[in-house]
């Protein structure tokens, strides 16, 4: 895993701080092609040596979001500052920022090396410092012995590397990584996922990501920005996008998850949180604690819990009245470390529950078509009211 990057990490917080500045802020920024909005009246905040990721579906403005930072577009409305300066009109290449792309857009016919020196010889830096700043590159990629070899004779992730060294070799302000490990399969997605937070985190620089991967997001990111058709849904770390998403679409959006709609029969605080009572479609009760629910009684609202917090047993609780449905298994999905549970209710809806595999099992002692019973805490789940 990321070595200390962990309590790093959870140190860094400048967000939280109402004294320090923004590194980059999009001020109701607005994007248009035609009659097509692609951005939508934006305010954001990211800060100095922060991991940021902008994520949603194709479509959803992130791209374009990035594309005004690094010049190649410039706002219908709006402005963005960097270090607290517009920066609106400002060409590309006089801009503090450079951005990697998903092609990698290596020149076949250089090496390694000379892929890297590229920007620094078009800045017309001192032949000694290019040299000394390619050596600082290879050495940070790993990519040393590979040097005087061609793109064509290096592996998709060796390739991605070498485009990496060569965004960070002029030392920019802002790295933009637009879909970076796309072309990367699963494994070596996961294992450069890591690199990368290794190198922003020892290099102190300021990353913005732009992905549709939701694990790459959740593993990269300091804070993450939810994107649906030009508008920011939320903003907020992984942990909070995760077990505190703030809409249906967020929850819907992050990772696996039953969302039931219902009415809210009532909200009753209890010191700093307090306890909701939904009566769920299916005319189940459930109870479900937290900090507090801007709906009245009688609100549609949903509740949802993600799967890997629901217990399943072939055996009823003591207590079923709340935070307990029935049904038949109808399908299960082995996935290696854990299985998912499709539990068919007496209304024909189903609901999931994962169950982690931690014993050496292949025959598994819940099956298809056994009539099982699910459970959770009432700390477990949330109540959505939009």
């Amino acid at each position: 895993m990321a070595k200390s990057l962990g309590p790093v990490k959870r140190k860094f917080s400048p967000w939280t701080d109402p004294s320090v500045k923004p590194f980059i802020r999009f001020e109701n920024v607005t994007k248009r092609f035609g009659d097509f909005v692609a951005v939508k009246n934006l305010t954001l905040d990211i800060y100095e040596r922060e991991f940021f990721s902008l994520l949603g579906p194709s479509g959803c403005g992130k791209t374009t979001l990035m594309r005004m930072l690094a010049g190649f577009e410039e706002p219908t409305e709006g402005k963005i500052l960097l270090q607290g300066k517009d920066i609106s009109g400002v060409p590309p290449y006089k801009r503090p920022t450079n951005m990697m792309f998903q092609s990698y857009a290596l020149f076949p016919h250089m090496s390694v090396e000379k892929n890297i020196a590229f920007g620094l010889e078009q800045d017309n830096l001192p032949k000694g410092e290019i040299d000394a700043r390619v050596q600082e590159m290879l050495k940070l990629v790993k990519l040393e012995p590979f040097a005087k070899r061609k793109p064509s004779q290096l592996s998709g992730g060796q390739r991605q590397r070498v485009a990496l060294a060569r965004s960070l070799a002029k030392r920019p302000k802002v790295l933009l990584l637009d879909e970076p490990l796309g072309a990367l399969d699963k494994k070596l997605r996961e294992e450069t996922q890591f690199e990368l937070m290794d190198i922003q985190q020892n290099l102190g620089l300021t990353f913005l990501i732009v992905t549709h991967d939701q694990e790459e997001a959740m593993t990269v990111s300091d804070r993450i920005a939810v994107m649906d058709r030009g508008i920011i849904m939320q903003v907020a770390t992984p942990a909070e996008i995760y077990e505190a998403p703030n809409s249906r679409y967020v929850a819907d959006f992050i990772g696996d998850i039953n969302i039931v709609e219902g009415k809210l029969a009532g909200f009753e605080p209890r010191g700093e949180g307090g306890r909701a009572t939904v009566i769920c479609d299916g005319d189940f009760k459930v109870e479900v604690e937290q900090g507090h629910c801007d709906a009245t009684a009688g609100a549609d609202v949903a509740f949802a819990i993600r799967p890997e917090k629901v217990r399943i047993s072939t055996e009823a609780p003591a207590d079923t009245s709340a935070n307990a449905i029935s049904g038949e298994v109808w399908d299960i999905g082995y996935l290696g470390d854990f299985s998912v549970f499709i539990v068919k209710l007496a209304n024909g809806k189903t609901f999931r529950a994962a169950q982690a595999n931690i014993a050496r099992l292949v025959d598994r002692p819940i099956t298809i078509e056994d009539k099982v019973w699910l459970t959770w805490s009432a700390d477990s789940g949330m109540v959505l009211t939009r």
